[in-house]
């Protein structure tokens, strides 16, 4: 995998920045067409302390169940202010700060579950991504995870692969990527996955074994 340069980095978050206005309206249609219940089908499993990689607008934030302790992090300030106000509209705690996925700021262990809803699609490097999720999760956390992913017809891959021309370089967006490869790779245990609308969008429910394991 060839680096990603600063340079396309903060275009990318530009273009985050630019993109927040039009964000919620845009992923509510995604949301009653295509991904369905996702959202509170990953949150409401999470449990005690809970981070959020990639919490946007904080669209995911009506679907925690009461006492979780969540923070969250985005790259993008413009979409993290929108994320601020709506959960000071519904009176919701949560610590809510701008951090890259690949780099988070964070102990080891410190969290008892991590949340990622169609974010790894657009982090520049989602296994670097993935391994951070590890580190911070305790011993037998859990890893929740929802993104559109490379569909299982060729037909439909030849559509995403299309889209890519244009997504990548303009907002760094994926379709064709399979996170699940790099979950098992880290060594979690999966307990729940389910796929569908032609295999585009998986979501996962693992856990990070309780004793240590290669990374």
């Amino acid at each position: 995998m060839c680096a990603v340069t600063k340079e396309r980095r903060d275009r990318w978050r530009r273009y985050w920045d630019k993109h927040s206005k039009s964000y919620d309206r845009e992923m509510g249609f995604f949301d009653r067409v295509l991904f369905k219940d996702t959202r509170k089908w990953v949150c409401s499993q999470a449990t005690g302390g809970t981070l959020e990689v990639g919490v946007g607008t904080g669209l995911n934030l009506p679907f925690y169940p009461t006492g979780v302790r969540l923070t969250g992090i985005d790259p993008s300030e413009a979409m993290l202010r929108i994320a601020i106000k709506r959960g000071q509209d519904r009176g919701q705690v949560a610590e809510l700060k701008q951090a890259d996925a690949e780099a988070l700021p964070f102990p080891d262990a410190a969290f008892d579950t991590v949340v990622c809803t169609f974010s790894l699609c657009a982090i520049p490097d989602e296994r670097r991504a993935i391994a951070e999720m590890r580190r911070v999760l305790r011993p037998g956390g859990r890893l929740l995870l929802a993104d559109h992913i490379a569909g299982t017809s060729w037909p439909v891959r030849a559509i995403q692969r299309f889209l890519e021309v244009f997504t990548i370089p303009l907002g760094g967006e994926h379709f064709l990527r399979r996170p699940l490869e790099h979950v098992r790779a880290h060594g979690f245990e999966i307990e729940k996955r389910e796929r569908f609308k032609l295999g585009i969008v998986e979501r996962i429910a693992a856990r990070k074994p309780l004793s240590p394991s290669p990374s």
